[in-house]
């Protein structure tokens, strides 16, 4: 007889899951903090969570929508800027009946052709919105598409290692194999195409079909920036191999270098010219998550297509529709994310600057926790290009390694537990992203504020040499 939801009548794919963002350290670091001990939570790319004030101009529009009996007050001019008053009218004017009404399952068609426009002008070339669907974050756009790709564990997709845990947990979930490719640490996380071919041809040995190829660009959590160069080496490749290519690209705002400025998958595979860009098929994912916008906790994202036959677009459509609606006030975000105040409009300078702070500041912080973690004993860290973290190489000395493995614990899970204990900074060990056999890293984000930056690389530095110290014995470390 059935026990109903008990652990062993679980789906089998729920229990394969594993989230390292929010796994044991995250678990561990809410007790402390709930025993009194001051976190400072680095595990997740949660800006505002970390003291980044929200933009004035976004919210002032979306407070209006949420409460357009402001826009009857007689006063309400003293309190917000024209500019805001009118977009929270054009946005109203929109929906069927304010926030509170479904929109559309693939998002409000207004919206969407802000969407379109907005791409349009990033790539040089048209977007339509019927190909557009927007989603709550670009992790539920992400599960989509892969739940449609999917169809049983002999499907597989590429995934960069190492690789945000989204994609594993959701390829666990839909039941398919993740099959991963290596980005090379010591060039500065590149991605080789032959090492692409060997790990396609691995995975076909042992009976697995390559359905899908997963980008994160800029990368999270290596942060790097991909070349023009590596886009059309990718895309070629999906060509050859009849692959849909599947573009993360919620951090295309976080550039923190001049020489590879964000180039879309897009734009790169429209420049190729036919036939790839009447065949490649791409879906792009962008997010206002991310970026200088940090609204994590407002859920608006979006994909688009290319290339991919109506009848899959109208399955999509179909699977959309199971859930109603994405939640509209994240859609207004994401319609002001992509049409901002312009030149001339009472809201620009204020946003330009507030915008231009956040940019600038990450930009700073990349420097200070770059150079901070190469100033560490042991630890080697590549400069991040882009995203919101560093992902530095911890070189784990023999007895810190046993003494990991007498306390059960992975050796950077050890590391990153016991920095955890000694300087409430909580991080994600690398082990939870992937990375090659006997190297060792942590992800942390370059979220907190500028000004705690230094002290925070000072406790890093603190517990690393005492830590290299009390474990060091001179015999050599895990390294590349």
């Amino acid at each position: 007889m059935s026990k109903g939801l008990d652990y062993e009548t679980l789906n089998e794919n729920v229990k394969k899951v594993q989230y390292a963002v929010r796994g044991e350290l995250y678990l561990r670091a809410s007790e402390l903090q709930k025993e009194g001990k001051k976190i400072i939570f680095t595990n997740v790319g949660n800006p505002h969570a970390l003291g980044q004030k929200p933009l004035t101009f976004p919210r002032q529009v979306v407070a209006l929508c949420q409460a357009p009996f402001l826009l009857d007050d007689p006063n309400v001019e003293l309190l917000f800027p024209a500019d805001a008053i009118a977009r929270a009218k054009h946005y109203l004017s929109l929906t069927s009946g304010g926030l509170g009404a479904y929109s559309d399952s693939r998002g409000l068609p207004g919206i969407r052709k802000e969407i379109a426009e907005f791409i349009g002008r990033r790539d040089g070339y048209p977007s339509d919105p019927e190909l557009i669907f927007l989603t709550d974050g670009a992790s539920k756009g992400v599960m989509q598409i892969l739940n449609a790709t999917i169809r049983g564990e002999s499907d597989g997709i590429l995934v960069p290692v190492p690789q945000y845990p989204l994609y594993s947990a959701t390829i666990s979930l839909c039941g398919g194999s993740l099959v991963p490719y290596y980005l090379e640490e010591t060039a500065n996380w590149g991605l080789d195409v032959n090492q692409l071919r060997q790990s396609v041809s691995k995975a076909r040995s042992n009976g697995i079909t390559i359905r899908a190829m997963v980008i994160i660009n800029p990368g999270n959590p290596t942060g790097q920036c991909l070349s023009v160069a590596n886009l059309r080496e990718i895309l070629h490749f999906c060509y050859q191999e009849k692959l849909v290519l599947l573009g993360d690209e919620v951090y295309q705002q976080n550039v923190y270098q001049d020489a590879r400025p964000f180039i879309s998958a897009r734009k790169t595979l429209l420049d190729m010219g036919p036939p790839m860009s009447q065949e490649v098929q791409l879906v792009s994912f962008h997010t206002v998550s991310k970026g200088y916008w940090g609204e994590c906790g407002q859920r608006g994202g979006y994909f688009e297509m290319t290339n991919i036959p109506p009848k899959v677009v109208d399955e999509i459509y179909k699977v959309a529709s199971i859930s109603l609606s994405p939640n509209v006030p994240g859609q207004i975000f994401l319609g002001l994310m992509v049409n901002p105040p312009k030149p001339g409009d009472i809201s620009y300078l204020k946003f330009e600057q507030e915008s231009k702070a956040i940019l600038d500041s990450l930009r700073r912080r990349a420097h200070i926790m770059t150079d901070g973690f190469n100033s560490c004993r042991n630890v080697v860290c590549n400069f991040t290009e882009g995203a919101m973290y560093s992902f530095p190489q911890i070189r784990l000395p023999p007895k810190a390694i046993e003494a990991a493995k007498r306390a059960g614990k992975v050796p950077d899970v050890f590391y990153c537990l016991k920095l955890l204990e000694a300087t409430g900074i909580s991080t994600v060990p690398g082990s939870g992203f992937g990375q090659k056999e006997g190297v060792f890293h942590l992800r942390t984000t370059i979220l907190p504020a500028e000004e705690d930056m230094p002290a925070i690389m000072e406790s890093f530095k603190k517990f690393n040499d005492e830590f290299m110290e009390q474990y060091e014995d001179h015999r050599g470390y895990s390294r590349m």
